[in-house]
């Protein structure tokens, strides 16, 4: 790992259910413009974030195809932010709660995406400068 500061991010929220997800991935691109290394521990819905089978889809009600809804995936911005940090020479950590993964059956996560527990996120937060915790309400 580099000389920068490490950030480490806890959340909770499943993909395209709250506004928080957003907010969730300005911080983690804050971070990255800011030069600081970037861990998330995602449990509980939010493992759901990384999952490799999202797909696009139109919007009937609005008369639009896949194309021109351009419905974006969280998958894709997870993958945008890791190579965001590639580009920049910073690290970025994603780990999935396995408990989590398996109660919702979204093992097939994207690639650099790993899986673990609670030990992850207590190793995470006892080796970042600052740890944010996301929950859900």
């Amino acid at each position: 790992m580099s000389q920068h500061k490490t950030l480490t991010f806890a959340f909770m929220d499943p993909p395209f259910e709250s506004d928080r997800t957003i907010t969730f991935f300005r911080l983690l691109d804050a971070a990255l413009d800011r030069g600081v290394n970037v861990r998330v521990f995602a449990y509980e819905g939010a493992v759901a974030l990384a999952f490799a089978r999202q797909q696009p889809h139109g919007n009937a009600v609005h008369g639009r195809d896949t194309e021109e809804e351009d419905h974006p995936l969280t998958k894709d911005w997870i993958r945008t932010l890791q190579d965001k940090a590639k580009h920049r020479s910073l690290s970025f950590e994603w780990i999935n709660c396995g408990l989590c993964v398996d109660e919702r059956g979204v093992n097939d996560v994207i690639e650099d995406c790993g899986r673990g527990g609670p030990p992850d996120l207590w190793r995470y937060a006892s080796d970042a400068f600052n740890t944010l915790t996301i929950g859900t309400r």
